[in-house]
């Protein structure tokens, strides 16, 4: 018997039996989300990399694959993951990736993860095997329900494997830095979001701006003559220790709130340290705030709010959706798993 025939047969069983299961793969992301009960169906052990062509710039791996391993063979070949995704421990699997749909500081430049998730297959909530869209771009049959599947964290359906594209990595990078106020920064990132510049990350933290330009060599010597500040050296160790939450600003037990506003929009005046990452897009907040007060903040900026990191997990720790939204997500669930088996309440309760 295969892995994936012994995960159908765990998923059809639970099915059967109106028994949840929490969906497991090398649990470097099991602090997100809500806290969930059932039984543990573990992917890690479906692993290995299916098919790799770097001339077509696309890669097919198992859920199970240590990422790491993946960003090592794409590595090797001059390529990498364009959205810069956050490993939070040396167990994380791409299954993780994909069901979390986290990126990290290259995210507004280049793409989130389902902007580069050509297709998966999976085991829905009734125990069957789906392929969702393809290993090419060409290939669109299920493309939409399969980009649909990054970010579900595991409430639609088990991800086996996944097909994606990829990119080359930069022949150069640079970050500049600079010292300035939030409002400052602000507008600097909009500014330079409007030109033609080679950004692939833009920080604030503790009164210095940090950008990250990656590309050519040419264009990076232009660029930073535009941009101004002075050249950071070993600026890599910065970007992984931001994307990896690494830096002290992340190593204390207050709850961590991830803010997510228009790229312009003013600082937000809530007690509490903040980051600016993604130029200004995503913001972190380290605050003891009740959730309603920073929703409420939030909110009247455009945008909202999660709770990342401690704090209550049995509460509302993703932004409460519209009545409309919740249908829509509900009849979704309802399709791909009708009995509620798979992550139950993992992202909201009615889910």
């Amino acid at each position: 018997m295969t892995i994936q025939q012994d995960l159908q047969l765990q998923v059809q069983s639970a099915a059967a039996s109106r028994s949840p299961l929490v969906i497991r793969g090398g649990g470097s992301k099991s602090f997100y989300g809500r806290a969930t009960q059932g039984d543990n169906l573990s992917v890690d052990g479906h692993h290995g990399i299916i098919d790799y062509t770097p001339s077509e710039l696309v890669i097919s791996v198992r859920a199970g694959t240590p990422l790491a391993e993946l960003e090592t063979t794409l590595a090797n070949e001059g390529q990498m993951l364009p959205f810069e995704p956050p490993h939070y421990g040396a167990t994380a699997t791409l299954g993780g990736c994909i069901a979390s749909g986290l990126s990290g500081p290259r995210r507004p430049y280049t793409g989130s993860v389902r902007d580069f998730v050509l297709g998966v297959n999976c085991i829905n909530g009734k125990g069957e095997y789906l392929r969702l869209g393809g290993q090419v771009m060409k290939n669109v049959a299920g493309y939409d329900l399969s980009r649909t599947i990054a970010g579900s964290l595991g409430t639609l359906a088990v991800v086996l494997d996944a097909h994606l594209k990829v990119l080359p990595r930069p022949q150069m990078e640079a970050t500049l830095v600079q010292h300035c106020s939030a409002t400052t920064a602000v507008q600097f990132f909009n500014h330079w979001a409007g030109q033609p510049l080679p950004l692939s990350g833009a920080c604030y933290l503790e009164d210095t701006l940090y950008v990250r330009l990656s590309g050519m060599t040419e264009g990076i010597q232009a660029a930073v003559s535009t941009i101004g500040g002075d050249l950071m050296e070993d600026s890599m160790q910065f970007w992984d220790q931001l994307r990896e939450q690494q830096l002290p600003f992340f190593s204390t037990g207050v709850p961590l709130w991830r803010l997510s506003v228009p790229a312009a929009a003013a600082p937000l005046t809530l007690d509490g340290a903040m980051l600016l990452d993604w130029g200004g897009a995503q913001r972190w907040l380290k605050t003891d705030l009740p959730a309603d007060v920073i929703r409420k903040h939030v909110t009247a900026a455009g945008g909202h709010a999660t709770l990342f990191r401690g704090g209550d997990r049995d509460s509302a720790v993703f932004q409460p959706l519209q009545p409309a939204m919740l249908s829509l997500q509900q009849r979704l669930k309802h399709a791909l798993d009708p009995a509620g088996i798979l992550n139950p309440g993992r992202m909201y309760p009615e889910l």
